[in-house]
Formats: C-alpha cells, sequence, structure tokens
C-alpha cells in the first residue's frame, strides 16, 4: 500500500485555505459560524484533519478526535510539521487540539458545544473512483460501523448542535432522528441537529 501523507502546508488543504470562501462555505454554515464567531468544535472523527483545519482558519476552538493510532500519529507529525512553520498556519493549528481514543468514550467528558462527525462510509459501488487518498485511509481505519451510537451519544451530550457531514443522497441509520435542517453540497451534506 502506498503511504498515506497529512500535510497542512501544501496541496488540497493549502489550496482550500487560499480560495475557499470562507464562513460561506457549507461546513462553516452548518457548524453555524455566522451566528458564533469563535465556535467550540469537537471533530468527533478527525480523519485527515482537514474538516478541522478549515474551521480553526476561521476563528473556531477545534478539538479533533482520532481514534486509528495510525492516523493519529500521522495527524500529530502534520500539525507539529506546521506548528514549527510559524505564522499563519502556526496560527490556525494553535486553535487545533488533537486526541487519541475512542470519541463514544470522550464526548460525555469533554463538555462539548458543536459536535461534528463524518463517518466512514462503505465504499458505494457506482460512485467514480474514490480519492485515491481516502482509499488509503479507509484502509487503514476500516468503516465505522457504530456511527449510530456515536451519533446518539453527540446528540445526548452537545449543548448547542451536532452536525453530520453525510454522502448527498444517502439514508440516515432508522435510529437516528430526522435533522432540524440540511446544508447541501455538491456530492455532500450537511444534517444539522439542533439541541
Amino acid at each position: 500500500m502506498a503511504e498515506l501523507e497529512i500535510d497542512f502546508l501544501s496541496g488540497a488543504i493549502a489550496h482550500r485555505l487560499k480560495y475557499g470562501g470562507g464562513k460561506g462555505q457549507t461546513l462553516p454554515k452548518a457548524i453555524g459560524m455566522k451566528i458564533d464567531k469563535e465556535p467550540k468544535v469537537i471533530d468527533a472523527t478527525a480523519g485527515l484533519g482537514r474538516d478541522a483545519f478549515l474551521l480553526a482558519s476561521l476563528g473556531a476552538k477545534v478539538t479533533m478526535i482520532e481514534r486509528s493510532k495510525a492516523i493519529y500519529e500521522k495527524l500529530f507529525l502534520a500539525m507539529q510539521r506546521a506548528r514549527e512553520q510559524g505564522g499563519d498556519i502556526a496560527k490556525i493549528i494553535a486553535n487545533m487540539q488533537l486526541i487519541h481514543g475512542d470519541a463514544k468514550r470522550l464526548i460525555p467528558t469533554l463538555n462539548p458545544e458543536i459536535i461534528l462527525i463524518d463517518p466512514m462510509h462503505p465504499e458505494r459501488k457506482k460512485s467514480a473512483l474514490v480519492k485515491q487518498e481516502m482509499r488509503f485511509l479507509r484502509e487503514i481505519v476500516g468503516t465505522d460501523d457504530d456511527a449510530s451510537e456515536l451519533i446518539n451519544i453527540a446528540l445526548k451530550f452537545a449543548k448547542k448542535r451536532v452536525v453530520l457531514k453525510w454522502p448527498q443522497n444517502a439514508t440516515l441509520p432508522k435510529d437516528i432522528r430526522p435533522p432540524s435542517h440540511q446544508i447541501r453540497g455538491k456530492t455532500t451534506r450537511y444534517d444539522v441537529f439542533m439541541i
């Protein structure tokens, strides 16, 4: 398997930072950044850290939780490299905290305001070939078969809202209540559950 790299200094993350469109993007809207200038967000499924980095670049304080040791270590090193770069990138990284562990156990201890969940979905049979790095990520972490449990824990403990990042046309698991509203992008939608 080729090596999965996480890099906050170049590539897709740097491009999105430069040209992404700020708080008008779908994710910041879903999080509620037009209302709350510096929201405290728990990213319960950190993955490659892109969503957390975007939110941190816009002023959010983001606590990332990652249960895969391999991905946690890659994120840790990527944050360290970005911190050493100094300047604006280091200021963004200062808004990010990384914890290794299972979000289902950690969320009740963190006094969360807003929780973002982006579970690893099973690969869709009809979709175009998934981006290479997402395939590598899936090979490392598998799929999140406990996503429903995590969502329900988030709904129980979040004080303001839970935001679920979900494939555009996929149905929610049966045991999840309907969202308060949705914000749709091209391939992804954000199901927003107001508390």
